[in-house]
């Protein structure tokens, strides 16, 4: 089976990292539970942070949150143990084209299995379904509302990646990544 992933708060766990660094730089203790209860995918409105400041924030320090945000608890395991099966894993991110070398290198650092010609990089959000689709995978995931409201008549299994912003959203869903292994098995 082919297996697509975001790599964004799908696999990497981004914006709380991200959330972690603004703390640190603002010199703030913000709680986690503040995070944890964010509505919106930006994090800058835990701080109190304009929609500028904030931009300007993410803009200073976005090579430390991209290449140091950890995976999320068994991602790395759970996609290895995919490719050891004999499946096919796909890489879909919108990171910009600028970031696509060193993400790639920053998830194969983490232990992700990149395989040439399963790696794409630096579309819009809106075009991930257009690769997707030529892509031909069996199951997708992703964090974001709106890739995922693109997917629908598409012929595969969607899920979505459990995050505070996304609760909204009625179709399956991941918050282990440990669960696919059981999804693929039933």
């Amino acid at each position: 089976m082919k297996f697509g992933f975001d790599i964004d708060d799908t696999l990497l766990n981004l914006r709380e990292h991200a959330f972690k660094i603004y703390n640190q730089k603002l010199e703030r203790d913000v709680g986690i539970d503040v995070f944890r209860a964010l509505t919106t995918i930006p994090v800058h409105d835990a701080f109190g942070l304009t929609v500028e400041e904030g931009r300007e924030l993410w803009n200073e320090h976005r090579d430390e949150i991209y290449y140091s945000a950890p995976p999320f608890e068994e991602a790395v395991e759970v996609l290895r143990e995919l490719v050891r099966q004999g499946h096919e894993v796909y890489y879909v991110t919108a990171r910009s084209a600028e970031h696509c070398e060193r993400t790639k290198a920053a998830i194969l650092e983490a232990g992700f299995p990149v395989e040439d010609g399963r790696f794409y990089c630096g579309m819009a959000d809106l075009e991930k379904a257009d690769i997707i689709r030529k892509l031909k995978l069996d199951y997708y995931f992703d964090d974001k509302p709106v890739v995922l409201g693109t997917l629908e008549g598409l012929e595969l299994r969607v899920y979505v990646k459990d995050n505070s912003y996304n609760r909204h959203l009625e179709i399956p869903r991941i918050v282990n990544w440990t669960e696919l292994l059981d999804i693929i098995q039933g």
